[in-house]
């Protein structure tokens, strides 16, 4: 059985017009679960019609986390031939998040993950090269994981999408102009301070390159951010958003930074996969990037990552690796976003004037 979606036809335009640019004779990917289907399928004559050439990967559900329990020591070590050899072939590549099961690695030891990420930093490191989309489809288990209901669910992630406009891409047209004065505004900042309950915390930033996020990496996107420099974060934050990542629920984070390292750590609730993220490698406890949300279509929090990071007034960090285009050198095979809420009295400053205040944008 497969999920409906926003207008698949719509949905797909936008993902190859506006976030992949498929052009004549591209080789473009289209990676997901069996629930995308009908999204795939509308991918694929969307593909076709642009003259390209579409390779089309569904996989059942719960592969990943066969992988994990099954993994023998060369799945721990080496890169993946097959998944290296597909990457080698493709110019483009969407992946359609279509999960039906939200938290079937919650039983997976958190070092077999860990393990399994840092041998498959080269396939990450050759899909990076690539023209790459990320993006979701509303399934059922993800509308429970939102506490909501299918319908409204979807209806979220449409507006999510700017689906709900008369003209999707030219709603994220209108969006990439507004990121492009908050980049204009940020680029001269040396130094950047979160404020918020439980939270203060500086990073610098000097003469790091600010990305303009506007869906064409993730879709639905809305976001500016950069890789703050590796040694320069010093405070507390607490990260009021909870996070599950690879299906673990996470909440209550905080971090305290020394000099750019994390020197204090501690969760509500999934302190085990906290810790063990941070002993992923060497750099996993430095941070690989800062990043502002914009998107007002997300309104709350969702429990999934490439939502709720988006949402506009918060802010987000990641542990891990950097984004070499932001002038990060942060090297890790973690890259971990977790959110700080400023809409109820938080504040984000740079070189002392607001930028974002009780979850408003000031541009």
């Amino acid at each position: 059985m497969t999920t409906p979606v926003p207008d698949p036809d719509a949905f797909a335009a936008l993902l190859c017009d506006w976030s992949m640019g498929v052009m004549p004779g591209d080789r473009v990917g289209i990676l997901s679960t069996t629930l995308a289907a009908d999204l795939a399928a509308a991918l694929h004559r969307a593909v076709l019609e642009r003259d390209a050439w579409p390779y089309v990967a569904l996989e059942p559900p719960g592969l990943a986390a066969d992988l994990y329990r099954l993994a023998h020591p060369r799945h721990r070590t080496e890169a993946p031939p097959t998944h290296m050899a597909v990457a080698g072939a493709l110019d483009a590549f969407v992946r359609i998040e279509a999960p039906a099961n939200t938290t079937e690695l919650a039983g997976i030891d958190p070092a077999v993950v860990a393990e399994v990420a840092t041998a498959r930093r080269p396939f990450q490191e050759a899909s990076l090269k690539l023209r790459w989309t990320g993006t979701i489809l509303p399934t059922p288990a993800l509308a429970q994981q939102a506490q909501m209901s299918t319908g409204e669910y979807a209806a979220f992630v449409t507006r999510a999408l700017f689906l709900d406009r008369t003209d999707p891409a030219q709603a994220w047209g209108d969006l990439s102009a507004t990121q492009e004065a908050m980049v204009a505004r940020l680029t001269p900042a040396s130094e950047i301070r979160i404020e918020a309950e439980g939270t203060d915390i500086r990073l610098g930033v000097a003469g790091r390159t600010w990305i303009n996020s506007d869906g064409r990496h993730n879709m639905p996107s809305g976001e500016v951010f950069t890789g703050p420099h590796e040694r320069s974060a010093n405070g507390t934050i607490r990260f009021t958003v909870p996070t599950g990542p690879r299906g673990v629920t996470v909440t209550g984070v905080e971090l305290t930074f020394k000099d750019g390292e994390v020197v204090s750590a501690r969760a509500e609730r999934g302190e085990d996969y906290l810790t063990a993220a941070l002993s992923t490698d060497a750099s996993a406890r430095y941070l690989g990037e800062l990043g502002i949300g914009t998107n007002v279509g997300i309104d709350r929090a969702t429990g999934h990552i490439l939502l709720d990071e988006k949402m506009a007034g918060t802010v987000h960090l990641a542990l891990g690796r950097s984004y070499p285009e932001t002038g990060g050198t942060n090297d890790s095979a973690l890259h971990w976003d977790l959110i700080c809420d400023l809409r109820d009295g938080g504040r984000l400053s740079a070189d002392g004037e607001p930028v974002v205040e009780n979850g408003a944008l000031i541009v």
